[in-house]
């Protein structure tokens, strides 16, 4: 069989497996991503570390940026490990076990430990649990590439995270009124906690019924210290790729603002079980609406418009909080933020994926993912930095620089990759 030939029954397959292997990433997406916003939502995890730690902003700033740092020292091993495999399901299964294992010690923290025993046991599941997710982050965005048609991915972005979005807001509304509770409890969060573990473990189970092709093509195998070696030159020889990763970076800092924006809130408006649970509806919500639009206008016109269109809806929100401090006025800060963060997101993802060659994949995204998360990492100790000493303004003011300076980056050195570059 030639190469064309080749790719040809590679594609009809990939058309022929769509409709399964849409239905099961959509279930796999709405438990996986219910349980998982759980954890990775601004609102549940800063709230209990600052409960763990006694109320030290450092000590939260410090949990927030080990659990990046997990997630930039990991992408390129993951490259390795899958960039030269047919199948990189079977690997998926471990590395997504492996997270949902540290989901589970975050409620067993609260369930038996106290004191300094359960931060510290609380930061290091964290630490391992972004470990896992850098690695995660690669296996199954290059099995979403394979199985999923770029012209599918948005209309498939949009409804998972939709319908995920709308169960996180059930579970948050339980999880705050009648399980965290006013005042709130190591216990109450760690039932929370429980609860995200099993969601997310029966979202895993679904990748079972995944039928995942296999290329007529792959990398060659390299090891990680060979992918390393390499990266100057597969940096020199895609300039586009490489100032979009440095507009994300760049971007990415703004999260130091993310853990803060609870914290700040609460000394205002109170940081009662009941609070925790409307903020975090609003923060899910308008991540689940906003999909739908967000997806379709990915699928019209590229992910580009949609990453510079949420920066500027981040770097307003950043600032409204500043300015006022009223409840409702905090609740619809909180929706433009969760908005803006879900634009985000799948925005950088989808702009990764777009750039290149499909042998390639693993490496863009190991690249991408890894400085993206190296920025995550510094971010939130910056902030944890800025706000113990300086103050939140300190904090949301910076966040903004680094939110504009990125964003320009994007808007003035970088075109849509979908029209400008053959994507895999």
């Amino acid at each position: 069989m030639s190469e064309n030939q080749a790719e040809e029954a590679y594609q009809q397959q990939v058309r022929r497996d769509l409709p399964r292997n849409f239905a099961v990433h959509l279930v796999h997406g709405l438990l996986g991503q219910t349980g998982f916003r759980l954890v990775n939502t601004p609102t549940f995890v800063p709230a209990y570390i600052l409960l763990l730690s006694g109320g030290s902003d450092f000590a939260v700033g410090l949990a927030m940026s080990l659990q990046a740092l997990g997630s930039a020292i990991t992408p390129m091993l993951s490259s390795s490990l899958v960039g030269h495999r047919t199948r990189v399901l079977p690997v998926g299964f471990w590395t997504g076990a492996a997270m949902r294992v540290c989901v589970l010690g975050l409620a067993l923290a609260g369930f038996f430990l106290s004191g300094s025993r359960a931060l510290y046991a609380a930061i290091a599941c964290l630490g391992l649990f972004g470990v896992f997710a850098g690695m995660q982050t690669v296996i199954f965005q290059v099995l979403l590439s394979k199985v999923i048609p770029v012209g599918n991915r948005g209309k498939l972005t949009g409804l998972r995270n939709f319908l995920a979005g709308i169960t996180t807001a059930i579970v948050a509304w339980y999880g705050g009124v009648y399980l965290v509770g006013s005042p709130p409890t190591a216990t109450g969060y760690a039932w929370v906690f429980l609860i995200a573990f099993i969601l997310t473990s029966t979202g895993l189970l679904f990748l079972a019924l995944v039928r995942e092709p296999q290329p007529p093509t792959v990398a060659t195998q390299q090891n990680l210290l060979q992918q390393l070696g390499g990266l100057p030159e597969f940096l020199r020889g895609d300039p586009e790729f490489t100032r979009f990763i440095i507009a994300r970076a760049l971007t990415t800092m703004g999260r130091m603002a993310l853990p803060f924006y609870i914290l700040y809130a609460g000394q205002h408006i109170g940081l009662s079980g009941q609070t925790l649970a409307i903020l975090t509806i609003a923060f899910t919500l308008a991540a689940t609406l906003s999909n739908l639009v967000w997806g379709s206008l990915a699928d019209r016109h590229g992910f580009r418009l949609g990453f510079l269109l949420s920066v500027m809806l981040w770097i307003a929100a950043t600032l409204a909080l500043l300015i006022t401090r009223e409840y409702w006025a905090v609740v619809a800060i909180f929706i433009a933020v969760g908005a803006a963060q879900e634009g985000f997101r799948t925005a950088t993802i989808n702009m990764t994926l777009e750039f290149g060659h499909r042998d390639q994949l693993a490496l863009r995204l190991g690249i991408a993912t890894s400085s993206a998360e190296a920025a995550g990492a510094l971010a939130p100790l910056l902030g944890g930095i800025l706000a113990t000493t300086l103050g939140y303004g300190a904090v949301f003011l910076s966040a903004t620089a680094f939110l504009t300076l990125g964003g320009l980056v994007l808007l003035l050195w970088v075109r849509e990759p979908r029209y400008s570059t053959s994507a895999g």
